[in-house]
C-alpha cells in the first residue's frame, strides 16, 4: 500500500512540475472579417517544433493596401517593447502575444477598425535558437504568415457558425426527448413491477378462517 502511495505522489509532482513554457501550442488560423469601429485580433502563431528549446524572437507586421504593391512596416515588437512605424495605425495598435522573448504568439490588435485597413497583413517571426549543444551555437530561422483583411459595416454570421446553433438546440431537443422517454420508461417498469408483487402476494396468502358462527338451531358456537 505504502508503495502504491509513493508512485501516486511521484506521479501527481510530475503533473505539478510541468513548467508552464511547455503548454501544448496549436496554430490557429487568423479571422479575415473586422467590422468598421470594432477591435480585431490580427492572429499570428508560429509553434516551435521543439518546445524544449529556447529562444528569442522579434517580431514585424506589414500592411499591404488592395492598391499597392509592396508591404511597409506598420509594428514591430521586440520583447518587452513594441514600437508603431505607420502613421495610419498610430495609437491604434496593440501586441496581444507572449509575454516573453521566448515567443509562439505575435498576434495583435487593431483598434476602432476603418474601411481603410482592409489589405493583406505580414506576420514575419525572426526566431533564434540557442542550441547549445551544436557546434553552431545559434540557429535562425524566419516565419511569415498572411492574413487578408476584408472590413464591413456589420458583422456577418459565418455559415459554420450558424450550423452550430442549430445543432446545438436540435441536441437540446433530442436530450429532453430522450430523457422524457426514459422517465415514462422507468414509470411502466416500476408500475409492472409493482402489480407483479402484488400478483404474487396474493398468491401466496393463506385463505381466510372459516366463519365460526353456526346458525343451524339458531345457536352460536364459540
Amino acid at each position: 500500500m505504502t508503495y502504491r502511495m509513493a508512485l501516486l505522489s511521484c506521479f501527481l509532482l510530475s503533473i505539478l512540475y510541468v513548467p508552464q513554457s511547455e503548454a501544448g501550442c496549436a496554430e490557429v488560423v487568423s479571422m479575415t472579417e473586422a467590422v468598421e469601429g470594432e477591435t480585431f485580433l490580427l492572429g499570428c502563431i508560429s509553434c516551435k517544433k521543439r518546445e524544449e528549446v529556447p529562444s528569442k524572437s522579434t517580431v514585424d507586421w506589414y500592411f499591404r493596401a488592395p492598391a499597392e504593391e509592396d508591404f511597409s512596416l506598420i509594428f514591430h515588437h521586440e520583447h518587452p517593447f513594441s514600437t508603431i512605424h505607420n502613421d495610419d495605425f498610430e495609437d491604434r495598435l496593440e501586441w496581444h502575444g507572449t509575454n516573453s522573448a521566448d515567443l509562439q504568439i505575435a498576434s495583435i490588435l487593431i483598434h476602432n477598425v476603418t474601411f481603410n485597413d482592409t489589405g493583406t497583413y505580414r506576420c514575419t517571426i525572426q526566431r533564434v535558437l540557442e542550441l547549445v549543444h551544436k557546434r553552431e551555437p545559434e540557429e535562425h530561422v524566419t516565419i511569415n504568415l498572411d492574413v487578408e483583411l476584408t472590413v464591413v459595416a456589420v458583422a456577418n454570421r459565418e455559415l459554420t457558425s450558424v450550423i452550430s446553433e442549430v445543432m446545438m438546440y436540435v441536441l437540446i431537443v433530442v436530450l429532453q426527448l430522450w430523457l422524457i422517454g426514459v422517465l415514462i420508461y422507468c414509470y411502466k417498469k416500476i408500475s409492472a413491477e409493482r402489480e407483479a408483487y402484488e400478483a404474487r402476494r396474493a398468491l401466496h396468502q393463506p385463505n381466510p378462517p372459516p366463519d365460526s358462527k353456526d346458525n343451524c338451531d339458531g345457536v352460536h358456537l364459540e
